[in-house]
């Protein structure tokens, strides 16, 4: 076993350089290769990487589909690729990360701790339209978002559970590691409230940590973080992992710890957070397979749904009415390409692949969420408790960054897809967290039932069309509302 006790999480040298594209595509075409050669060989002669990705992706969803050994196999092949392919970068030269062992450097991180000052919230209360929804409120719009296709069924029953056991709220017995705290999707600010016991890990900036002091002060719970040697709070978990993992094995000691991976980068960087969380999370539930892991799924990726989903969608589209007359001729100047039926891969059960990928996330996204995913379903058939719930669509930094996604978002109201605030969207999830670290939990039928059940998909999966195909027109019919929201 090598180690080194500085180093970095990164993409193997080519060249004297790293790039990620040679990396990110044999993983995926590792992952499909037992279980669909012939697929495993177009992903390694796409000529267009960044744009072949998408349909690509949305293959190796539907292969997952076509089995429970399909899929596991996919996943187990998936995060053995990545840990084979990814590399811990030092003077001394690269190591693979599945022969690494993570050394923390000589001088620990030191720990601040920070304890709320208010009483915890004691009754799950959502920030929806203006108001705060709690009780028989709640309940109600619950089942309008369940009505109008915002989520399903199975969310609707988890939230409502909270709701009945408010004791859970304040996770009685568990410590919570959350890695990228400070992320704007991240459960922080709703566990704080409810009087978590958190550790919070994120890297070293003036922003992150205003933020997460101030998140922490003002709850119930008690928030600890790492300080580094500068006395600056915080540490990188790519770039100290061994350090984070020390710290970690040293506060969660003696408690039932659960390990939420929030953290987001641009770019192949969140490649390489996401392969630095996984180190952590295979050393921690090491030490104590009891150790919990947390998630959330981005909507915008490709999706194994139920029937009833794929019918409902067909229905949406025969019942569009009048409209249909008019996005006639434009279906025939797109040449086809524009108001697409949805769900054009169904299997023979009736399930299908909701292929909601957006190119302009690009590759190295979607396949940091796709190994996230085949994480998730690698430790779930381990015997862990996995809580990986896809959360809706959210007017989050990241997106409004992007000026075509955010102008989509804004007219995606017209599709019957719902948009959600980020302080809706943290609340719910962080209430499904609480939900599935509870919840009696029942063997799936299938592994992509992991991301199914207690979906929030905000109304895309539901839709008539594939939402790839009616991005442009949302993007048109949601510019005056971003000039509004600007």
């Amino acid at each position: 076993m090598h180690s080194h006790p500085q180093t970095e999480i990164t993409f193997p040298s080519v060249d004297g350089r790293r790039p990620t594209t040679p990396t990110v595509r044999a993983i995926l075409a590792d992952a499909a290769r037992e279980i669909d050669p012939e697929l495993a060989a177009d992903i390694e002669s796409a000529h267009s990487w960044r744009s072949d990705y998408v349909p690509l992706v949305g293959r190796v969803t539907a292969a997952s589909a076509e089995s429970s050994k399909a899929a596991l196999a996919l996943a187990h092949g998936g995060v053995a690729s990545m840990r084979g392919r990814m590399v811990a970068a030092a003077p001394s030269g690269d190591v693979p990360l599945e022969e690494w062992g993570p050394e923390p450097r000589a001088t620990p991180l030191a720990t601040e701790v920070v304890r709320g000052t208010s009483s915890p919230v004691r009754e799950l209360a959502v920030p929806y339209g203006g108001s705060s929804l709690h009780g028989d409120r709640l309940r109600e719009q619950l089942r309008r978002w369940r009505d109008a296709g915002v989520v399903e069924e199975s969310f609707v029953t988890a939230i409502e559970q909270v709701i009945a056991h408010p004791e859970w709220l304040s996770l009685p017995g568990r410590r919570v590691a959350l890695l990228g705290a400070g992320a704007e999707m991240g459960p922080l600010e709703p566990l704080a409230a409810w009087g978590a016991d958190v550790l919070a890990v994120d890297r070293s900036s003036p922003s992150i940590w205003d933020r997460v002091r101030s998140l922490a002060e003002s709850g119930a719970g008690t928030v600890a973080h790492p300080v580094g040697p500068d006395g600056a709070p915080g540490a990188d978990l790519v770039t100290q992992t061994g350090d984070v993992l020390a710290w970690l094995r040293t506060r969660a000691a003696g408690s039932a710890l659960v390990v939420g991976m929030y953290a987001y980068a641009d770019g192949g960087a969140h490649v390489a957070v996401t392969a630095a969380a996984d180190v952590v999370a295979t050393r921690l539930t090491d030490d104590d397979p009891d150790t919990a892991l947390a998630y959330l799924a981005t909507p915008t990726d490709a999706f194994v749904v139920p029937r009833d989903v794929v019918q409902a969608s067909a229905r949406a589209y025969q019942d569009r009415g009048p409209v249909r007359w008019l996005q006639a001729p434009l279906r025939v100047v797109s040449r086809g390409r524009l108001f697409v039926p949805n769900y054009s891969t169904v299997l023979p059960d009736g399930t299908g692949v909701a292929d909601i990928l957006v190119p302009q996330q690009g590759p190295n996204y979607a396949m940091a969420k796709r190994i996230q995913r085949w994480r998730g379903v690698v430790a779930e058939d381990c015997g862990q408790r996995v809580s990986f719930n896809v959360a809706p669509a959210t007017w989050t930094r990241s997106v409004t960054k992007n000026r075509l996604l955010a102008a989509a978002y804004g007219g995606a109201r017209h599709f019957g897809v719902e948009i959600f605030e980020p302080a809706t969207t943290r609340v719910l999830m962080a209430a499904l967290l609480v939900h599935d670290l509870h919840a009696a939990t029942e063997a799936r039928e299938h592994p992509e039932q992991l991301f199914t059940d207690g979906a929030a998909h905000g109304g895309l999966w539901r839709v008539g069309y594939e939402p790839r195909s009616a991005l442009g027109v949302a993007a048109v019919g949601g510019l005056p509302s971003m000039v509004r929201r600007a």
